[in-house]
């Protein structure tokens, strides 16, 4: 195939005005001044690079794509209204930049386009980039979509990821078909990092939805294969473009967060780490290098090392605040781990006051955190528990219409204190740790194990002794008999684990209000099932969990994990004899 060099000259920004769409910057030296201002990013430099971006955001695509990208990392990570409309109405600017460059086409072929893709020898090297950078742009405005309360928004959304999909799925196309003088480009490396990149995102994404709702995935266009997208984030990963930290990043955030937050699957963290380092010795205070290292440590239950580099983190930059407060979660739950509620208050108190992702989320987990602690310590620190179990309600927000799932859980629990007379929650600070998947994480820690197990023994014991039993005495009792099996299970005292998960399965008809218990319970009975080597009757406990319970709190979250765990388990049957039970 022959590519076209219709590239263009550069030009002073000063000289253009603002409605001239001669693009200024050739292919080669955008993708240049893009990538020193990924290097100032990198850098904790966040105003520099958007200013290295800002003079020709509007007459190239990589310029507009980079400061729409950063606008839009910002607005996620303060939930600001002002940040995210500041990022809307970038993306849209870049995608009308973008389109600038992309094939001008009839109706007739635009319609043959869209049933069997762009024509890979018909377009230039910049045009096949103007299809990346399009497909990238239209992701991340769809995304920004989602967070809107509306029905109609939310639709928008859908299909602006479906449009962005198949845009990428064309890409792909473009790339397979090019031949080994263009692969010899010094830009082609660039788009065959985007392709990566974007193939992989969406195939990693879409794997970890559950069965039915990937089906109609499939049926819509979309296709999530686990493997073939981290092999194609992995080769985005290395290919030496400037996507290839996007690439990275995602690998990042899916061994280091999606698989541990939604249970589906033990983190890679030997991949982690090895993806990381050569940016952590390029970058070694750059706030995110410093973030993930500590996040990694975090996870192999390093938490006073973890804690170091978290507050390193938070000192070696003050311009993006955003990155405090992520830092800021991530050291509430590390004292949480270690049950040093004082200092694990602090940071709780610090996301309460100075953030705004989900106020009714850090209210909740406050006021649990408090009720960990004496009532006088309590009373020294000038708070009042039952006042901030009570706001929660009040807080919640809702995205596409759709309440999040830990703030519909938190004000669910946060009901009891709404009474005149307020009813106690028993340990809410450990069953959040619980929501949150966090005892697979304390669990690399025998002896901190230990004392949370000794912490949930004095709670069953005043439950127990408890001279004016509440209507909710025995939810109580089955949220600590949950945790207790968690803990004796980390430390491998199966037996004993399996009767406390009993306890709340058997209690099913009398528990009141908590009836999120069973399923996860049963749930949890399962991948002890299984650790005993009883895999099929692992798999026959863990569906019982999936067909017989709806309409619980945090019902999507135990799908995925029931996702997971079967999908595991049942490559492992299949290796196994056949059953001699029968049907």
């Amino acid at each position: 195939m022959e590519v076209k060099n219709d590239s263009f000259q550069r030009v002073n920004p000063d000289h253009i005005s603002e409605d001239e769409t001669t693009p200024g910057l050739d292919l080669e030296t955008a993708l240049q001044e893009c990538t020193v201002a990924l290097h100032l990013f990198l850098n904790n430099r966040f105003s520099d690079a958007l200013a290295k971006l800002e003079p020709w955001k509007s007459h190239s695509m990589y310029h507009a794509m980079g400061y729409s990208s950063i606008l839009l990392m910002q607005a996620a990570m303060t939930f600001d209204p002002k940040d995210m409309d500041n990022a809307m109405m970038s993306l849209r600017e870049a995608l009308h930049v973008c389109q600038r460059f992309r094939r001008k086409t009839s109706i007739m072929e635009s319609l043959a386009n869209l049933w069997y893709g762009q024509a890979a020898d018909n377009l230039t090297e910049e045009e096949m980039h103007a299809e990346l950078c399009y497909a990238e742009v239209l992701m991340q405005k769809a995304a920004l979509t989602f967070l809107d309360e509306s029905i109609i928004s939310f639709i928008k959304a859908g299909m602006g990821m479906r449009s962005s999909y198949q845009i990428y799925k064309n890409c792909q196309d473009m790339e397979n078909a090019t031949c080994n003088e263009e692969t010899q480009r010094s830009t082609h490396v660039h788009f065959q990092g985007g392709v990566n990149m974007g193939i992989g995102s969406f195939n990693l994404i879409l794997s970890l939805l559950p069965s039915r709702v990937l089906r109609l995935m499939e049926f819509l266009g979309f296709s999530g294969n686990r493997d073939l997208g981290l092999s194609e984030l992995r080769a985005g990963a290395m290919s030496n473009s400037l996507r290839s930290i996007l690439s990275t990043l995602t690998l990042l955030m899916f061994h280091l967060y999606i698989t541990v937050t939604l249970g589906t699957a033990d983190g890679n963290l030997s991949e982690a780490e090895s993806l990381l380092k050569p940016y952590a010795d390029k970058y070694p205070n750059g706030a995110l290098m410093l973030f993930y290292t500590a996040r990694i440590a975090v996870l192999k239950g390093n938490f006073t090392f973890a804690q170091e580099k978290f507050l390193a983190c938070i000192a070696t930059q003050e311009e993006w605040r955003q990155i405090h407060h992520l830092c800021y979660w991530e050291l509430m739950w590390a004292y949480s781990f270690e049950q040093n509620w004082m200092e694990a208050y602090r940071y709780a108190d610090r996301l309460c006051k100075e953030n705004n992702w989900s106020q009714a989320t850090y209210v909740f987990q406050k006021a649990a955190i408090l009720s960990m602690l004496p009532e006088e310590e309590v009373t020294k620190l000038g708070e009042n528990v039952v006042a901030l179990f009570r706001q929660v309600e009040g807080l919640r927000i809702r995205i596409a219409g759709k309440s999040i799932p830990t703030e519909k859980f938190a004000a669910k629990k946060a009901q009891r204190y709404i009474a005149p007379i307020p009813g106690k929650l028993v340990v809410p600070a450990l069953e959040m740790m619980y929501v949150w998947n966090g005892f697979t994480v304390v669990g690399k820690r025998p002896e901190l194990t230990e004392n949370i197990l000794s912490t949930l023994e004095k709670a069953e014991e005043q439950l127990r002794n408890n001279p004016a039993p509440s209507e909710y005495q025995l939810d109580d009792q089955c949220v600590v008999q949950l945790l207790k099996g968690l803990c004796l299970t980390q430390l491998g005292r199966l037996v004993q684990a399996e009767i406390c998960f009993n306890y709340v399965i058997s209690s099913e008809k009398n528990i009141k209000g908590d009836t999120y218990l069973v399923p996860f319970t049963m749930y949890e009975l399962g991948l002890l099932h299984k650790q005993k080597g009883d895999v099929r009757t692992a798999i026959t406990v863990i569906e019982k969990a999936k067909m017989n319970y709806r309409d619980y709190s945090m019902e999507s979250r135990l799908h995925f994990r029931i996702h997971a765990a079967l999908n595991t388990m049942g490559s492992f049957t299949a290796k196994l004899p056949p059953s001699r039970t029968p049907a």
